[in-house]
């Protein structure tokens, strides 16, 4: 019921006329005359009727299954009173809610106290999603014949108390809580990605998988809040300089689970923040929602908005937009598109999973036949403007805190890109540091300094280890063995 009343009253926030739920599909908000889709589980036909009868009572219920159509009136616990119409016909059960008369709210009874519908988290995995925010990891690992597994501060922690989960008990309980689509997919693939919201625990990206054992999931935390800028580590000038651009390309790289995405949200958020824009993210899934403040956020989820990010992509140019986040540049003709349209006028931001500043240059050229790779170099150093590459480390003390190897687009950077001399852009980043570069072996080493990582820690992060002991001897740092 709380989600319920969430979505109807960002009815009235968002000025829509309607919220249109259907059996086995996702809720939307009908705004200007199109449908939105919000994020909600889907609810089969026993989920839907139970909320209606939570929101009016039996009668209501009952008489629908008599008569095929009923109305009803509920009010939110804000006291905002809406209207529900709803309907059994042949394409399944649904419910219109529209605005209901103003003054309605306080004549109203309270809201029946909520239950649980199809798509939230059952009892036993809610109580490992709660020790997961609990314990402040970042992942719970579910597989069959295995106990349940945190990963705390990048490390792999089994539940050693909790019962090995078999393979009947996981599948149950994983695919209780995807949609009908993922798990349409899932039996299809074998394989899917969604996101989930569970009451009073916060939002997951999940992904399902089968293995030689079974079914397994995997779900990670989205934080409630973006992290701020300072929290990450970036420096004001940069940000600034980023939040600030009109167009080109921005790149965050890094591994998987090196905080790509927290870093994308705090500058998409810090633009949201401070410019009247027009952006549209393409996520699979979407993480992190953007409320609009001083811009327009328009996010688009591959699977349930569109087909692909190419197309998404595509789509994106004739939707009059200031900024566009790819969530990844997966093929070439979406790294092709990415780069036309960052030259062209547009600010993108993209990910790609690579390690240096350097790899990345060289990973997007490296993507096209050669015959098109001159004119890639040509295009991608006029419209390259920042790498960010990050890596996590295990913070002294608990916690986890970023790497940043920084790549700014200067004149100099752009000739070596142009000009297929990759390997000297590590020269002038080191003698550019006044522009805002930094390796990663600069950062990893100002870590160790600082006392906020040990010595061991960051040589295991390094890339370039000998070059990280050359900086060790410099600042008397003891040499990890």
């Amino acid at each position: 019921m709380a989600d319920i009343d969430r979505l109807l009253e960002a009815m009235r926030k968002y000025q829509a006329t309607e919220l249109l739920i259907e059996e086995g599909k996702r809720p939307n908000l009908v705004v200007g005359g199109s449908p939105v889709a919000v994020s909600y589980p889907e609810l089969d036909k026993s989920a839907i009727l139970r909320l209606i009868t939570e929101m009016s009572g039996g009668a209501t219920a009952s008489r629908l299954e008599t008569e095929r159509a009923a109305n009803f009136s509920y009010t939110t616990p804000s006291g905002i009173p809406v209207v529900g119409i709803a309907s059994a016909q042949g394409e399944g059960l649904r419910v219109k809610f529209r605005p209901g008369p103003e003054g309605a709210g306080a004549a109203a009874a309270p809201a029946a106290p909520s239950a649980p519908v199809k798509g939230a988290a059952p009892d036993r995995l809610h109580a490992l999603l709660a020790l997961l925010v609990s314990r402040r990891a970042s992942d719970l690992h579910l597989s069959a014949m295995n106990r349940p597994i945190l990963r705390l501060d990048g490390e792999m922690v089994v539940l050693e108390d909790h019962p090995v989960l078999s393979p009947h008990d996981t599948e149950r309980m994983l695919l209780d809580v995807a949609p009908a689509k993922n798990r349409r997919d899932f039996q299809e693939r074998d394989d899917t990605d969604f996101a989930m919201h569970v009451d009073g625990l916060g939002r997951f990206r999940v992904n399902l998988f089968r293995d030689r054992r079974g079914i397994g999931g995997v779900f990670r935390v989205v934080p409630a809040q973006p992290m701020s800028i300072e929290e990450i580590g970036l420096a004001p000038p940069l940000v600034d300089k980023i939040v600030n651009l009109n167009k080109g390309l921005v790149l965050v790289t890094g591994p998987t689970g090196s905080g790509k995405s927290t870093t994308l949200t705090a500058l998409i958020d810090r633009i949201n923040a401070t410019r009247p824009a027009h952006i549209i993210t393409i996520e699979d899934p979407i993480e992190f929602l953007h409320e609009n403040r001083r811009s327009l956020v328009n996010q688009r989820e591959i699977g349930e908005h569109t087909r692909s990010f190419k197309q998404a992509l595509r789509a994106a140019l004739r939707e009059d937009p200031d900024i566009i986040l790819v969530g990844e540049m997966r093929d070439l003709e979406t790294t092709a598109i990415a780069i036309e349209t960052a030259e062209t006028g547009h600010l993108v931001f993209g990910t790609l999973h690579t390690t240096t500043a350097v790899s990345t240059v060289s990973r997007v050229v490296d993507q096209f036949p050669a015959d098109r790779q001159a004119q890639i170099r040509l295009m991608l150093a006029d419209s390259l403007k920042v790498v960010l590459c990050q890596g996590l480390c295990k913070r002294e003390g608990g916690g986890r805190v970023a790497a940043l190897e920084i790549l700014i687009g200067t004149g100099a950077v752009a000739n070596m890109i142009r000009e297929g001399k990759t390997f000297q852009i590590p020269s002038i980043m080191q003698s550019s540091r006044a522009e805002g570069m930094n390796l990663l072996n600069d950062a990893l080493c100002e870590l160790v300094r600082k006392k906020v990582v040990s010595p061991l820690e960051a040589y295991s992060k390094a890339m370039d280890k000998s070059g990280l002991k050359i900086l060790y001897e410099k600042h008397s740092i003891p040499i990890p063995k």
